[in-house]
């Protein structure tokens, strides 16, 4: 039997997350946007999770605690993040809604995009940001183009 060189259920590029304290990053996650953690979540010998994963929608998304001397660190010791993460639902506003009340905060108000989303974006008690968002147009491109242009000159 051959080895897939993409993991079942992951795509070509694969975020992944670090979070501190990461085990109650994933319960954030669970409550504000429906993640399901994957089993096993490894363990390091002081009890910090040196890797878990969880899927939210059809994505899996990798978690870590932070590590000493690791490679990367975690929003809260950077002072902010170098990156956001993405959530398209057929439900923004129950999404959003479900997101604040578990805790996070808003960055950008939920609102109707010039390129076609209802969207915003969020930042978890991590540090991490998360837009979410809703398709309700879809705008051809030179039309995004215009409306971002009027947007700029507003």
């Amino acid at each position: 039997m051959s080895v897939s060189p993409i993991p079942q259920g992951f795509h070509s590029v694969t975020a992944s997350i670090v979070c501190t304290p990461c085990a109650d990053a994933i319960d954030f996650y669970r409550r504000a946007f429906g993640a399901e953690e994957i089993e096993p979540r490894l363990t390091s010998p002081d009890g910090s999770i040196a890797h878990a994963e969880m899927r939210i929608g059809d994505t899996v998304i990798m978690l870590a605690d932070e590590w000493p001397g690791g490679p990367t660190q975690s929003p809260t010791r950077l002072g902010g993040s170098t990156a956001a993460l993405f959530i398209y639902t057929d439900d923004v506003d129950a999404n959003w809604q479900r997101a604040l009340d578990a805790g996070a905060e808003v960055v950008f108000p939920l609102e109707l995009q010039f390129y076609g989303d209802k969207g915003g974006r969020l930042r978890d008690p991590f540090g991490h940001t998360w837009g979410v968002s809703q398709r309700v147009e879809n705008v051809p491109p030179e039309e995004m183009v215009r409306r971002m242009a009027a947007m700029f000159e507003a």
